[in-house]
């Protein structure tokens, strides 16, 4: 275990040399263009980055919105292009967008973009969308947003000077559910909360389900032949080369490596975090504490954790200890009788909530279907049945169609705003990026937001990303 020590000099001045390179680098200048906003009803040119995957979850959903024209497509593997053509075929639309394999190539070469969706694994997510923005087009961004902090900041300030719309992809946040769930907590209807607990089935592959990654793994030895459909290189980016090995990364087990991916938590925390975030208005994080940690490897994240996030103290509500659970593991069923007397079991994946006057616990891993149990209950009943709701006022926007995608096209319209702006993305994916530190490393993780510095020198050399030289931004 690494000695962990105070805020010595040395360790503010690395902090200090981090914020200034950060803030050195190229904001939007008057010359750089404005960010575009369409008339209401009008088109929007959409660029795409990152076809595949989460992708054929994003820009099909922006397209069937309507008012919408892919403009251009970008993707290392062209295999992913060719089903994009064909998708809009299939749908009687016209094929005739640009494709590239390099995005760079692509912002730099479509002038008319308005906008820009990017859905690539985790470490090209900052590189890509700060491009966009510093172009003037409004992003929307995959969870868990970026990588790093720094990039976190980086994004943050790069949004606000180029006035651009974001909206980060925790999809839930439309949802009437998650919305209804929030104006319940913002009355205070569970007293003083003091502790939540969230846990996913991730990252494993669950039984029946064919979806999933492995993890923890050792890097793989050895070297394969590229595909020919795949621009590897390309793939890397940002991140420090490595042989392409068939099956390690490409299409999904880079989530489990430090690289390119922030593993279970970065995969499922911006969704099942969300809930509690926003209902006890969460945000500054002071501390990350790998509580139990199962074997560490040197290129992955662990099988299963078990985290503490400690939030501070809002106003007149207290400190909040956030324990979050990855790989299977859930919180023991004695801290929650009320939700197991009601549903038979601690659910697969979930949010807990614990106040001293009662408890709110959610069964999805989108904040959608909740119960509220009251001190003294032995059960817990829906928000929609629970009689202490009925009486609280609906006082937060619906999403229409409860839809982020369209959300997301009206605010580049001038038309309302997004729900998962910097404003909220940034916060929530700081925390958990406290936390991706607190996997990796042992003992608890002091931090000071003010700084963008923590009391421990390895997870401050965590802050920022290696940049592979070429792809700096």
């Amino acid at each position: 275990m690494m000695k962990q020590t105070g805020f010595s000099r040395r360790a503010f001045l690395q902090g200090s040399a981090l914020a200034a390179g950060a803030a050195a680098l190229n904001g939007c200048t008057s010359t750089r263009p404005a960010a575009r906003f369409r008339k209401p009803g009008e088109q929007l040119n959409i660029g795409v980055i990152g076809v595949g995957g989460r992708g054929m979850g994003n820009w099909p959903t922006l397209v069937d919105c309507g008012g919408v024209r892919i403009a251009a497509m970008c993707d290392v593997d062209a295999n992913f292009l060719g089903e994009a053509k064909k998708w809009h075929a299939d749908k009687g639309l016209k094929a005739d967008f640009a494709t590239y394999a390099d995005y760079r190539k692509m912002l730099e070469t479509e002038k008319g973009l308005d906008a820009v969706v990017v859905s690539t694994p985790d470490h090209t997510h900052a590189r890509a969308a700060i491009q966009a923005m510093k172009l003037g087009c409004h992003v929307y961004v995959e969870k868990p947003l970026v990588r790093t902090i720094w990039e976190a900041r980086y994004f943050k300030r790069t949004a606000a000077e180029c006035g651009v719309v974001t909206q980060m992809g925790n999809h839930g946040s439309a949802k009437d559910g998650v919305r209804r769930g929030v104006e319940i907590l913002r009355t205070g209807i569970l007293g003083n909360v003091r502790e939540v607990h969230v846990w996913t089935n991730r990252p494993e592959i669950s039984p029946g389900n064919t979806w999933g990654w492995k993890q923890p793994l050792p890097r793989p030895e050895g070297a394969d032949p590229i595909p020919p459909e795949l621009s590897w290189d390309l793939w890397l980016g940002t991140a420090p080369a490595r042989p392409f090995k068939k099956g390690a990364y490409h299409r999904i087990a880079w989530r489990a490596f430090y690289d390119f991916g922030t593993g279970a938590f970065g995969d499922m925390g911006c969704h099942t975090m969300n809930l509690a975030f926003r209902g006890l208005q969460l945000g500054e994080i002071v501390a990350g504490e790998g509580v139990e940690v199962s074997e560490h490897f040197d290129d992955t994240y662990p099988k299963t954790s078990k985290v503490c996030l400690t939030y501070a103290a809002r106003g007149s509500q207290p400190q909040v200890n956030l324990f979050w659970y990855d790989g299977y593991k859930k919180p023991a069923a004695e801290i929650m009788p009320q939700v197991v007397a009601t549903l038979g079991q601690v659910p697969n994946t979930g949010c807990l909530i614990i106040g001293d006057k009662g408890m709110l616990v959610n069964t999805d891993d989108y904040g959608e279907v909740s119960y509220l149990g009251l001190k003294d209950e032995a059960r817990m009943r829906s928000l929609d049945k629970h009689e202490a709701c009925q009486a609280v006022p609906v006082t937060l926007p619906r999403a229409k169609g409860q839809s982020q995608h369209r959300e997301f096209l009206d605010a580049c319209r001038g038309e309302g705003k997004t729900s998962s702006c910097t404003a909220h993305s940034v916060p929530l994916v700081e925390s958990m990026l406290v936390g991706c530190m607190a996997q990796r490393i042992p003992g608890k993780i002091r931090w000071d937001a003010a700084k963008c510095l923590s009391d421990n020198a390895q997870a401050n050399a965590l802050i920022k990303p290696f940049i592979r030289p070429g792809w700096e931004y």
